[in-house]
């Protein structure tokens, strides 16, 4: 600890992301990545970029990927931020929308950024156990509140709540925002996008990291009312005004683009979900629906702790959460077919 931190540093519980291991030969299923690469209408728009004019910033409003993310959605450019990743993205949502005089509400077991953004920025907050299922009732969002934000489908549990729960959510919470965080919404959920028109207290946050496949680019943005994204704008204007390169811009507008290599993969990714569920399943785990590009699965009598361990041993990373209700699963990201299958044979050889 260093004494040249200001205070409220040394009281930081920084975030952990997943683990990024350099080893050779590693079937790394633990951060969620998608297994086929990004459009390569994306790979081309970038390489045709690599000149001279780097030198150059980029625009700051980034108006040729809101146009396009305006016309995909059937929204306008108003209704549009965007930034860098979505956690950046989700860093202005909390700063400039969530910090109210009324706690913040969250599922217990959700994004593990949130409260990392709530003590960033000393924002109140109170977590909501999910129900025995590990779903989201929103009968219990029914108080006071200054805002709710929950992933969906939620992360790390896959599952989904519908649009019709989600309706409830917001019109039993209008004078607060709902942020609705669609991470992994392209692997078989329905979006609340189109609910943004009837709702003005409606924010959806969305990343080019998982169903575009596009992580190390680092693309988010979310959508709503203009007056929320107004607001955003303010808090990002104030911090950076450059948040997207050029590169950035060119791969997100060309992967908007190609819609057939979209469908394509995000249905492998779909295809790949129910065959290793079913495969889990002969193998004694409980998995729970999931609608990502993930499963949760627990065994129904070994440690979860000791079979991650043991994966790794044979050169699979899968990711383990130390944390009360959830300790005994292990969250799988969807692979290839030939890592898939790579973990369904360890597994086996472990469990025999």
């Amino acid at each position: 600890m260093s004494r040249y931190w200001s205070d409220f540093v040394k009281q930081l519980q920084p975030y952990t992301p997943g683990e990024q291991p350099k080893i050779s030969n590693l079937t790394k299923l633990n951060t969620n990545e998608n297994p086929y690469g990004p459009s390569p209408d994306a790979l081309a728009a970038m390489q045709r970029l690599l000149n001279d004019d780097l030198r150059l910033y980029p625009p700051p409003n980034a108006d040729d990927l809101k146009d396009c993310i305006a016309n995909y959605y059937g929204l306008e450019s108003k209704q549009i931020f965007v930034g860098n990743g979505s956690d950046e993205v989700l860093a202005h949502v909390f700063n400039g929308l969530l910090k109210q005089d009324q706690p913040l509400l969250f599922p217990d077991i959700s994004y593990s950024f949130y409260p990392v953004f709530c003590q960033l920025y000393d924002i109140q907050f109170s977590k909501i156990p999910l129900a025995d299922d590990f779903s989201i009732d929103v009968r219990d969002y029914q108080r006071p509140n200054g805002g709710i934000i929950f992933p969906n489908p939620n992360a790390p549990t896959g599952r989904l709540l519908g649009l019709q729960a989600i309706e409830q959510l917001l019109q039993a919470n209008s004078d607060s925002v709902v942020v609705v965080d669609e991470a992994y919404i392209d692997f078989g959920g329905v979006s609340a996008v189109s609910l943004i028109a009837k709702y003005n207290n409606l924010l959806v946050v969305h990343t080019m990291s998982k169903s575009r496949s596009l992580a190390g680019m680092r693309i988010g943005y979310a959508m709503g009312n203009g007056e929320l994204i107004e607001g955003l704008e303010r808090v990002k204007n104030s911090f950076n005004s450059y948040p997207l390169g050029h590169l950035q811009i060119a791969a997100a507008v060309a992967s908007f683009n190609d819609q057939s290599y979209f469908e394509q993969t995000t249905a492998k990714v779909i295809d790949s979900r129910e065959q290793l569920t079913k495969q889990l399943q002969g193998l004694n785990f409980e998995v729970l629906p999931s609608t990502a590009n993930f499963v949760f699965a627990r065994h129904d009598h070994r440690n979860a702790e000791q079979l991650a361990s043991e994966l790794r041993s044979r050169g699979i990373i899968v990711r383990h959460f130390k944390q009360d209700r959830i300790d005994q699963f292990l969250r799988i990201t969807l692979g290839s077919e030939q890592q898939n299958q790579l973990l369904i044979e360890a597994l086996t050889e472990i469990l025999n």
